[in-house]
């Protein structure tokens, strides 16, 4: 049998390289998986970040699971626009504001689902992301009847593969963004501005927060620009493809033609 001597020095470098690997490994799942996938060519489950169409359309949308205090003056802002929007709400939210719920939905804008207790999805069991989504959808349309649309948007923007399934097993859309304000940041109107206007493209969908600290001052300035530069600006549930569609790589919707 050979007998191979290593030195010190060496065995500390192979610790070391193979530290390294596994410290990559691990944040590569950090990363949801998608640097693996890419590599290795797995499928993951996505929900929809946008739309691909050929028309200048786009969605903003809006999450509410702390305050109310600017949601009756942003529907103010984007009616006077002939502006309609899609708002997803935690339960917790809803339960506390069920008069803004009937407003946003007798106003003519979208109520979508942000779950119940606004958890990370992805830790939980089936039967629990089912009880988060279904017990939130149920509330909605009690609140807001045909407004209450058939959309999820999981919070943090976090989900795995098992999420995705089951909201496509309760015939609900699980919908993301492409287009991310960051105005929970309060870095002021010209970070949210310019975040947002040069960003969007066709079928984008846009987030932003219905009581963010600048909102109310950003968001006349982000809708007259994209008004300017051609958008129409729908819900969400109008943007995206109802029928048979696929997701490419990033997220965007496809529609697969009949």
């Amino acid at each position: 049998m050979k007998v191979i001597y290593i030195s010190k020095s060496k065995a500390v470098s192979i610790m070391l390289c193979l530290y390294l690997v596994l410290l990559s490994f691990g944040f590569m799942e950090n990363m949801g998986g998608k640097v693996i996938g890419v590599f290795l060519n797995i499928k993951k489950e996505l929900p929809i970040y946008s739309v691909e169409t050929e028309e200048k359309k786009i969605a903003i949308s809006f999450d509410a699971a702390w305050g109310a205090e600017y949601t009756s003056e942003i529907m103010d802002i984007v009616e006077a626009r002939d502006i309609k929007t899609t708002f997803f709400l935690v339960r917790f939210w809803i339960d506390k504001y069920p008069d803004k719920v009937r407003e946003i939905a007798e106003r003519g804008h979208e109520v979508a689902n942000h779950s119940a207790t606004h958890p990370h999805m992805a830790s939980l069991s089936k039967e629990q992301m089912i009880s988060e989504i279904v017990s939130t959808q149920k509330r909605l349309e009690e609140l807001a009847g045909d407004r209450a649309v058939r959309l999820f948007r999981p919070p943090f923007g976090e989900y795995n593969d098992l999420l995705i399934r089951t909201c496509r097993e309760l015939d609900i859309h699980p919908v993301q963004w492409d287009v991310d304000s960051l105005d929970w940041q309060e870095k002021g109107v010209d970070h949210m501005y310019n975040r947002v206007v040069k960003n969007v493209r066709n079928g984008s969908i846009v987030l932003f927060h219905n009581n963010a600290k600048y909102i109310t001052q950003a968001l006349p300035l982000i809708l007259d620009k994209l008004l300017a530069e051609g958008y129409k600006i729908v819900p969400v549930s109008e943007l995206i493809h109802k029928g048979e569609y696929r997701l490419d790589h990033t997220g965007r919707q496809i529609k697969i033609d009949s």
